[in-house]
């Protein structure tokens, strides 16, 4: 089991759901303060005590202690994201909120304390509610011109403390969780596929030209588009369900198509036709898609599909659908468990796009059990956790050895956090366990897991140890 040299190992998570201090130091509001279940039920009108992300495992203040735990681990890179509307409070502002940028400096300098390279999210499902609200996020075109303007002020400003950036969080998700992935407030059963496509466009430029000044403003800095990677099988050998497979897998390609080729596909165009779906977009659009591809391409993988005139739905958490595969185990929350299909998805992005690849989540949600350890304080025998990290870590490796070059790797979460599709504390995801329970109460402890110190191994062998377990 052989790792590249310089491999980068570590973990990620996103500002929304850990770093709380929603109304902190000029931050404003983002659509996540008004989600308190998640994907589960629409937004409430303004934030309410039950949600958890306003508080978050408090990051913001925590971040050093948090991040020397990280250091211990050995994390070579520590994916995060930047919070928008706390460099610009309603996201349309004309000047950003100081305080804010500061944060990130000390947040980086801190990485940089222990060797650590920040991966940072530009936008991760946390849309300015402001901009929510007043222009029904991006749908509307005038985003684009919003998110020119905060990333470059990222860029001016983290120029030499950043080198990897990443666009958008799950860029392919807008189509299933508008608001969540968008920050579109009309309902989804209201939005039309011309709605839905048209925000795609608009989110599709805005990272050609994020793209774009990144590599006008630091040289050295490598862009990457980041995509929800979801390996679809057929049902049976059925030639209408290979057919199936096909068109479900062209409708997430075209994302990666987009950032790697810079021009709408065939596939995309008929499609277009046959739904009466029209897209506005202006020459300048055009050239600006095809002369700003990214650098490298990035993803989350958790689970795989299936497709087909046959079988059963799956299940709803879900945030893709897709249908019932009777072959694979599945997660406490209904996901299906597939570490061969990590290694299939590496391979076939890399046939497709012959570009780098780096897996910038992956991971198992779960419900831990805080227990006395042998050495008198606490821990987590997270086992289950141990075995589905290294079931994907050894398929990885096969992939390496199939020849595809990937950069690194940073599991979900690296810390317990709120989860994004649920917002609970008891989905689980993290190597440090933070006592924070569903309905709020805990002391926001920190306490390493037994996968805490297995990851540290594998980091410190470069993935040998793999071999031997």
């Amino acid at each position: 089991m052989k790792f590249p040299e310089g491999f980068l190992w570590g973990g990620a998570v996103a500002a929304n759901q850990c770093e709380g201090a929603y109304n902190e130091d000029g931050k404003g509001l983002d659509i996540q303060d008004v989600m308190p279940k998640g994907i589960l039920t629409g937004p409430t009108k303004e934030p309410t005590p039950d949600n958890l992300k306003l508080e978050g495992i408090d990051f913001y203040h925590r971040y050093k202690e948090d991040i020397k735990l990280f250091a211990e681990m050995g994390f070579k890179v520590f994916r995060t994201s930047i919070a928008w509307s706390r460099i610009f409070p309603n996201g349309d502002d004309a000047e950003p909120n100081e305080k804010g940028l500061q944060f990130y400096d000390d947040l980086f300098a801190e990485c940089y304390k222990y060797g650590i390279e920040p991966l940072v999210t530009i936008s991760h499902y946390e849309t300015p509610l402001h901009l929510a609200k007043k222009y029904n996020g991006w749908v509307n075109h005038d985003l684009i011109g919003f998110y020119e303007n905060y990333v470059r002020t990222l860029f001016n400003r983290y120029k030499r403390k950043v080198k990897y950036w990443l666009t958008f969080n799950e860029i392919n998700s807008v189509l299933h969780q508008p608001l969540l992935s968008g920050g579109i407030m009309t309902p989804r059963e209201e939005l039309s596929l011309s709605d839905l496509y048209q925000a795609c466009h608009h989110e599709l430029v805005a990272s050609a030209l994020a793209t774009k000044l990144a590599h006008e403003i630091m040289p050295e800095a490598k862009v990457g588009c980041m995509i929800l990677a979801l390996p679809i099988y057929p049902l049976t050998p059925d030639p209408d369900d290979i057919i199936a497979v096909m068109q479900a897998n062209h409708a997430n390609d075209f994302f990666g198509d987009m950032h790697v080729r810079g021009r709408y596909p065939g596939y995309m165009k008929r499609y277009f036709r046959e739904h009466g779906i029209t897209i506005r977009m202006t020459a300048e659009e055009e050239r600006l898609l095809a002369e700003n591809t990214v650098d490298f391409v990035s993803f989350s993988y958790y689970s795989s599909l299936c497709e087909g005139c046959h079988g059963q739905a799956g299940e709803s958490a879900n945030l893709m659908g897709g249908k019932e595969n009777p072959y694979l185990k599945k997660s406490e929350w209904g996901w299906t468990i597939d570490p061969q299909g990590l290694r299939y998805v590496l391979n076939r992005y890399y046939d497709r796009w012959q570009k780098p690849l780096f897996i910038v989540e992956n991971g198992l949600g779960a419900k831990d059990v805080l227990v006395d350890d042998d050495k008198g304080g606490r821990t987590v025998e997270d086992d289950y956790r141990i075995n589905y990290l290294h079931d994907h870590l050894v398929q990885l490796g096969e992939a390496i050895e199939d020849g595809v070059p990937v950069m690194g790797y940073t599991t979900w979460g690296s810390i317990d956090l709120v989860s994004a599709s649920t917002a609970q504390m008891s989905k689980r995801y993290g190597f440090i366990y933070v006592d924070r329970n569903d309905d709020g109460t805990g002391t926001l402890a920190r306490y390493p897991k037994k996968s805490f110190y297995w990851y540290k191994d594998v980091i410190a062998s470069n993935g040998a140890v793999l071999a031997d377990e």
